[in-house]
Formats: C-alpha cells, structure tokens, sequence
C-alpha cells in the first residue's frame, strides 16, 4: 500500500484530503504542522508522496520543506494544497521540490487524480 503523508493544522482540510485518499486504498500518516510534519517524513521515510499546506504554525509548509535534506525531497513528491495563490510561493515551492499547486477549496477527484499520478 502506497503511504502519504497529509500535513496541516486544519482538521477539516486533513479530514477531507484523507477521506479521499484512504477510500482509494492509499495509506495514510497525519501531521498537525510543520514541525510534526519534519517528524512524521523521518519516521515514515518510506512514504510516496507529501500533502502540504503553507500557512501552519510552527512551521509553514515552505519551511518544512526546506528544513528536510535534499535527498529526502528529492525521493519523495510534494504536492501543496493551501489557500495561497501568489505566484513568488509557488515558485518557491517548485524551488523546493514541488510537483503540484492546488488552491483551497478543492475537487477531490482533481487531487486524487494528481497523487496518483505522483505517488504511483
């Protein structure tokens, strides 16, 4: 089973994202911010893909990811869902290592479609 990791601090947007994913067999590891973001991508190094929003506390999505060595953000995909649609974050963002951009609220097929995609 293909594992993700779905980091942000809004319970409704993880429950959302998860309830989406986990209904198309994909398994799921939960982070509350940034911080638990770093933690939860070291202990689950095996993870396909990463759900990230940008605006948390603690750490915001941009942060984590650049927090993480290169070589973890190179084996894994980034995928960000936040409410920001500024141009300079999502060029930070591919910077980083990101492969997709989508804006709040979402279409759940559109996002699943994407992971598949990522995440094999």
């Amino acid at each position: 089973m293909t594992k993700i990791i779905v980091v942000d601090d809004s319970r409704t947007s993880r429950t959302q994202v998860i309830h989406a994913l986990a209904n198309a067999g994909f398994e799921i590891v939960e982070a509350i911010d940034g911080k638990d973001g770093l933690a939860k991508i070291a202990a689950h190094n095996d993870a396909k893909l990463v759900r990230c929003d940008i605006n948390m506390p603690n750490l915001n999505g941009l942060e984590m990811m650049d927090a993480l060595p290169q070589d973890t953000r190179s084996s894994m995909s980034f995928l960000m869902l936040t409410t920001e649609a500024e141009p300079r974050l999502v060029q930070r963002a591919k910077e980083l290592g990101a492969k997709g951009w989508f804006v709040k609220p979402f279409k759940p097929e559109l996002l699943l479609a994407a992971v598949k995609k990522l995440a094999g």
